[in-house]
């Protein structure tokens, strides 16, 4: 097949698993473009079958703001006609779903499908703001599929705009065989002494991360046992977040990481994960842990309980409640054997339930069902 994929090229879950995806599916043979106004993060290097359109949205002074989405619908409609697109596949419903639409519209000389996937704020944030609600929902009513990353996402969905909408539910996925259990002893060094336990949070910032009870947490595990702490990532909670850090006395003891810094890297030195958020529609970060053998404390909110299976391959904690999180820290930092247990079920888990392998034909064969539709 030949797909057209747009997506958020930023270090956000739905970017990720667009670009993910694109790659994967290069490998099995299809050729995949990319239209976005930046290259995709983890488009990193040189694929076979894979190609990146940059839109190019010109500033003019009439304009207020730059008009990306009439910009990329152009720019759909130029890379579907001299590539022959068979099928535009977006990612997060705005603006991308409406582009795409548009798009299709403007092609009265050839069908060009479109599936949109939702991830989560594109509806339980965004879609739900005055301004945008009406046309989300007739963006989701206008593709000829579409998926959600968990199936909470999916029942929120039908529930805020249209009951009657088919919503296939096709999980965030992982290659295993890249996120694996490793242990980067020289890098670890640089952030905490050997022996001592090292916990990690990753995640854009905003307030629906919570990043400050992640510092919490922390606080709460340090007056019982000594330990690190990394905070990666960057967005509008950062500075709030370093001056928690600092009133509490931890400036020796947290370090924060900009988004540079590969999450491989990150998850080959940690002990645990963090991921104390308001809500996820999945939590993609969370599954990249397990599959590197690294138990999670998550919040026990929407697609995370899809994925973790608390108690088992880590554990699900009450939201807004930094003393149940540290609670469980400490039940798997001092307990060896129940440590081992947890990081091995969450690999498994990972490797069994959402590898590339497992995860991707369920894309084709949507794609394929929408053709022939």
């Amino acid at each position: 097949m030949r797909i057209g994929i747009s997506c958020y090229p930023t270090h956000g879950g739905s970017g990720v698993l667009a670009t993910e995806l694109g790659i994967e599916l290069a490998r099995r043979g299809h050729v995949v473009h990319f239209l976005c106004y930046n290259k995709p993060f983890r488009l990193d290097r040189l694929y076979n079958n894979v190609h990146f359109h940059r839109v190019q949205v010109n500033e003019y002074p009439l304009f207020k703001y730059p008009p990306y989405s009439l910009a990329l619908t152009s720019a759909m409609v130029d890379v579907t006609r001299h590539h022959d697109l068979q099928l535009m596949h977006a990612h997060y419903a705005i603006p991308h779903s409406v582009s795409a639409w548009m798009a299709r519209e403007m092609l009265t000389d050839r069908k060009l499908p479109v599936v949109t996937t939702l991830h989560g704020t594109d509806i339980t944030l965004v879609g739900q703001q005055p301004a945008y609600e009406e046309i989300t929902c007739f963006a989701l009513r206008a593709s000829n599929g579409i998926t959600a990353v968990s199936e909470d996402l999916a029942r929120q969905t039908r529930e805020l705009f249209c009951q009657d909408l088919s919503i296939e539910t096709i999980h965030n996925f992982v290659d295993t065989q890249v996120y694996r259990p490793t242990r980067n002893t020289e890098l670890r060094s640089q952030f905490a002494p050997p022996g001592v336990p090292l916990l990690v949070h990753a995640s854009n910032f905003r307030p629906v991360k919570r990043v400050l009870d992640a510092i919490r947490i922390f606080d709460h595990v340090q007056q019982e046992t000594d330990c690190r702490l990394i905070m990666m990532g960057i967005g509008p909670d950062r500075q709030a977040a370093e001056d928690l850090v600092h009133s509490l006395g931890h400036d020796e003891r947290v370090h924060f990481l900009d988004n540079q810094e590969s999450i491989l890297d990150l998850l080959s030195v940690a002990d645990l994960l963090l991921l104390p958020s308001e809500t996820e529609s999945f939590g993609l970060v969370a599954l990249e842990a397990m599959s590197c053998g690294v138990p999670v404390l998550a919040s026990d909110v929407g697609g995370l309980r899809e994925l973790v299976e608390s108690g088992r391959t880590g554990f699900l904690c009450p939201r807004g409640n930094p003393e149940a999180f540290a609670m469980r820290a400490l039940q798997l930092l001092q307990d060896r054997g129940l440590y081992d247990q947890v990081a091995g079920e969450a690999r498994q888990s990972a490797v069994t339930r959402f590898d590339t392998s497992v995860i991707v034909p369920r894309y084709e064969a949507h794609y394929q069902r929408v053709l022939e539709s």
